[in-house]
């Protein structure tokens, strides 16, 4: 796009973002992160298209997920471990059912800035703005922390970077090994509760002794213990976006040097908003969140705007809906994409329109409604005749009690003993491994409706 301009969103309506109130210390921030090295590389990011646009032809499943905001706060190598250890659980299990490889994009590194359905909350009588996200302002509930401070960008770059660094570690280093993988997944199924999952833990089971039997899977083999990893968020902070994109040079395209995809959220999503303004121009994959007052002009709209050239792999369209509303809306979304020939990603995220209170007060989400929202996503696409292409969750790798629900159930008085989140509630590492398993059924019964005679 060789009239683009990185800057341009500047000229365009802005919401979801905070007004800075130090000019001074903000460009001094913005200059400072432009001399950064980026996160994430040109390769690294065409790599993954080329990924998901084996993806948007059903040779392949995306996986994505991780935490709704990560926090300076719980950042640690644990943390990230955990999470990674149960995403590689998750990959293996989706891979069995996919019969497909699974592309795997963690939201790490980066998703540190969230959109609010309001822009000021209120504690016993008292009104402040709202907590948008540890690279904006602090979560403790203070008129000071809740100033935004563009300093705190310094330390989100800081954190993504060594995120990368042990991320990159974690999947070429031999922690991603599928022996090592699948012996976590047989411990979780030794559980009375997540009985009912082992028998297809013992067939993932005999399919890798089947593979090292045969010579397949040996030690020497590097593409059993390696993985490729990638890293998204969305990009709701165009400051510091801009301030990490650079111009590749084998290509003379512009990278969102601060991951390796970036999404465009429910709520900035508009045609000639600074968002869309800001991803239309950069080379990375792109997803979009589609919610209920996404109409089909405004998306065919957004896809000739975010794919004028039609490229598979660029765009992502990340269904979220809610439990017993997507089938109002998702099936008029696929058919205007089917009329504009558009090449797409399909992803289901189960999570955002689940959310609701509990009776113990806390924000949380039900097992049931994010299982049966993923039911309805398949279940659309096999009645239209179009890809699944893959999910979207908020999960954690730490065992916390957020969303209720799963095997090893958690209810609303048990919500108190773990809620961690610093804003939505995320699927524990229980509950992400189970839906997996699930998930991976629904693979399997897609892949024997297609291959099933006709009657």
């Amino acid at each position: 796009m060789s009239n683009w301009d990185k800057s341009g969103w500047r000229n365009k309506p802005r919401v979801q973002m905070p007004e800075y109130t130090d000019e001074k210390s903000l460009n001094a921030v913005e200059a400072q992160l432009s001399k950064y090295p980026p996160l994430v590389f040109a390769g690294e990011a065409r790599r993954l298209r080329e990924r998901l646009a084996a993806v948007s032809r059903g040779e392949g499943f995306l996986l994505q997920g991780g935490d709704c905001a990560e926090s300076f706060a719980e950042f640690s190598a644990d943390n990230l471990r955990d999470s990674f250890k149960v995403f590689l659980q998750m990959a293996m299990v989706l891979t069995f059912g996919a019969k497909v490889p699974v592309t795997k994009v963690g939201r790490v590194a980066g998703q540190m800035a969230k959109p609010r359905s309001a822009p000021t909350e209120v504690a016993d009588g008292v009104e402040l703005p709202s907590y948008r996200g540890d690279i904006i302002n602090g979560f403790e509930f203070t008129e000071a922390s809740r100033v935004p401070d563009p300093n705190r960008m310094l330390q989100a770059y800081t954190q993504a970077a060594a995120s990368l660094n042990l991320l990159r570690a974690f999947s070429t280093g031999g922690f991603a090994d599928m022996r090592r993988v699948h012996s976590w997944t047989l411990g979780f199924t030794d559980h009375d509760d997540a009985e009912k999952y082992r028998d297809m833990a013992n067939r993932i089971q005999d399919t890798i002794d089947f593979m090292e039997a045969a010579g397949v899977g040996g030690e020497a083999r590097h593409e059993f213990s390696t993985v490729d990893f990638y890293t998204s968020h969305e990009a709701l902070l165009l400051e510091y976006e801009e301030s990490l994109c650079r111009l590749d040079s084998t290509s003379g395209k512009w990278l969102a040097g601060s991951g390796h995809m970036i999404w465009i959220g429910d709520r900035t999503r508009q045609p000639d908003g600074a968002h869309v303004e800001f991803c239309k121009g950069v080379m990375n994959p792109i997803g979009l969140k589609c919610g209920p007052s996404m109409t089909t002009g405004h998306l065919k709209s957004l896809i000739s705007t975010l794919n004028p050239e039609n490229d598979p792999g660029r765009l992502t369209l990340i269904a979220r809906f809610g439990a017993g509303s997507l089938g109002d809306h998702l099936p008029r979304l696929v058919r205007a994409v089917e009329e504009e020939g558009a090449n797409v990603v399909w992803s289901c995220d189960p999570m955002h329109g689940n959310t609701i209170k509990s009776t113990t007060g806390y924000k949380t989400r039900p097992f049931d409604s994010v299982l049966r929202e993923v039911k309805e996503f398949f279940g659309v696409h096999r009645a239209e005749g179009t890809i699944p292409g893959g999910v979207h969750f908020e999960m954690t790798g730490k065992d916390v009690t957020e969303c209720t629900g799963g095997a090893i159930a958690v209810t609303d008085e048990d919500l108190s003993d773990r809620y961690h989140t610093a804003c939505d509630p995320r699927l524990n590492a229980s509950q992400a491994l189970e839906l997996a398993f699930l998930v991976a059924e629904e693979l399997i019964t897609g892949r024997k409706d297609v291959v099933a005679p006709a009657a």
